[in-house]
């Protein structure tokens, strides 16, 4: 069995969120610091595989289109 060392840690959030999340822990029978833990790997791993939107690649793509040879000189 693996143990993994935990450290204590205090912050703020809002009340609304917090309460949210105690409801959720409680409705699927989960300790709290379980929840929080599983939000921040998540956060963590969206993070690092970030890609920008689809909606945000279809207008660059357009406006590149449009634009190509304007983007070019901008880079030179």
């Amino acid at each position: 069995m693996t143990f993994q060392t935990r450290e204590k840690f205090a912050t703020q959030v809002d009340a609304e969120i917090l309460r949210s999340v105690r409801d959720l822990a409680k409705s699927e029978g989960r300790q709290l610091q379980v929840l929080i833990e599983e939000a921040l790997a998540d956060l963590i791993e969206k993070r690092k595989t970030a890609r920008p939107r689809a909606h945000v690649m279809a207008a660059y793509q357009a406006s590149h289109a449009t634009f190509a040879p304007l983007y070019k000189k901008l880079a030179e």
